[in-house]
């Protein structure tokens, strides 16, 4: 018997609550170039202490979980590597209770920066819907089953 690491992307899709907001798409865009400025091991010597921020909001996802890649697309499109089916359910169950969006808020609002609204304050920023259809937490499930083609769920 011959063993493989197996790994999935999630792809989870992100819509901002625009309430408050002068321009939506400038914050999303905001969100997303900071996101690739933090994220490439490269640039983590210049910026050690906002990856540290970064690491404990992610912290929650737990090891087996990362972050690969924040996109613009109508909204926002974040990509999640599980590197098992464990981290895949506990990502799956972060998700039903909401607690991924939470997450998800905490982690946009630190990459908006300055984020302000249309009276100069500022402010939080929002996720008003956060996507991960059934079908596609079925379709990841499946690249965790055994060779035999048992679901180990």
């Amino acid at each position: 018997m011959q063993s493989c690491d197996v790994s999935v992307v999630v792809g989870v899709d992100a819509e901002l609550d625009e309430y408050g907001f002068d321009n939506a798409v400038q914050c999303e865009s905001r969100i997303v170039s900071h996101s690739r400025a933090l994220l490439p091991a490269s640039a983590r010597g210049q910026i050690e202490d906002k990856v540290d921020e970064l690491d404990e909001l992610l912290r929650p996802l737990g090891l087996e979980t990362q972050l690969v890649v924040l996109s613009r697309a109508n909204g926002i499109a974040l990509f999640f590597l599980c590197m098992t089916l464990s981290a895949l359910v506990s990502l799956r169950h972060h998700w039903l209770t909401l607690r991924l969006r939470d997450i998800v808020q905490k982690l946009f609002t630190f990459l908006a920066g300055n984020n302000t609204d249309r009276w100069g304050g500022t402010r939080d920023v929002r996720v008003k819907r956060l996507t991960w259809p059934l079908t596609d937490y079925e379709r990841c499930c499946q690249f965790f089953c055994p060779l035999q083609g048992n679901r180990m769920i």
